[in-house]
């Protein structure tokens, strides 16, 4: 075993943990990052241990917010039904379709095209100027939806729209494009928050399987144990990463992140414009 290699994958899961779910681009993040780390695998398992190690991250979000995801509860004794939550997965999987499509339809192509820095640069820097706009416009602005309930089937129309964009381009950031989108059709913060971290969950299986399927179920030792290790400190940062933006996001707005985005984006320009 190469412990270099198995250090590489700890830094790249906590690189993940903490990018996937504030809204400042995990893959931004993550091609900065294997720039300098360089797993030494093949191309096809690099591309499949990107987007795999985001099943950590998702076992954090089941972690912390497991009886909100769970359709049943028990009350006196008996199994009952909790419609609100149910409610809730028909509008994730409404808000699902447009990304579930396209991914299944172009994946490959969409990868060739946009997988890039100079794509993850300009979307970074284009919604970190948009978190500038919207939370100026929503200074004084009172948010029309402020629970997971009183999100109608419309709006998570409008928020897939845009976690379709953010499947398209990287550097957009799913959790940022979601949040982004929910903000703009006046749902609150804190409900865009949750509700991005719950629509991760299909989305994040389903690139996953599909990228498992792509690459095969047979690993050396050694792939097997660098994919165990991002998968793991993906997840133990993740938790961190949920109860930190939940933390912020009571108290401030987004702003902070946008500025972010748009300083990364310009660091990505400089870094990768002098070395090509």
């Amino acid at each position: 075993m190469d412990w270099v290699e198995f250090w590489k994958a700890v830094i790249l899961g906590i690189v993940e943990g903490i990018t996937e779910w504030l809204p400042v681009s995990s893959t931004g993040h993550m091609i900065l990052v294997d720039e300098f780390l360089k797993l030494n695998v093949s191309d096809e398992f690099r591309e499949m241990f990107f987007v795999v190690i985001q099943l950590g991250a998702i076992l954090a979000v089941v972690l912390l917010y497991f009886w909100k995801l769970i359709p049943f509860s028990r009350e006196q004794g008996r199994l009952t039904v909790k419609k609100e939550t149910i409610s809730m997965w028909f509008k994730i999987v409404v808000s699902c379709i447009p990304a579930a499509v396209v991914g299944i339809l172009f994946d490959d192509v969409i990868d060739a095209i946009f997988y890039n820095w100079r794509t993850v640069a300009l979307m970074l820097i284009v919604f970190g100027v948009l978190f500038l706009v919207i939370e100026r416009k929503n200074r004084n602005r009172k948010p029309v939806m402020d629970s997971l309930e009183s999100l109608t089937y419309q709006a998570a129309v409008w928020i897939g729209v845009f976690q379709l964009i953010a499947a398209v381009f990287p550097g957009t950031s799913r959790s940022g494009a979601t949040i982004l989108g929910a903000l703009l059709i006046g749902v609150s913060r804190t409900v865009a928050a949750e509700y991005t971290f719950f629509l991760a969950i299909p989305v994040m299986f389903g690139a996953s399987a599909l990228k498992l399927l792509k690459f095969g179920l047979h690993f050396t030792s050694q792939e097997a144990v660098i994919l165990a290790a991002g998968l793991i400190s993906a997840f133990l940062v993740s938790v961190l990463a949920i109860k930190f933006l939940m933390g912020y996001i009571k108290k401030h707005d987004f702003t902070a992140f946008g500025w972010y985005r748009i300083l990364l984006g310009g660091a990505v320009i400089l870094y990768f414009g002098a070395v090509l």
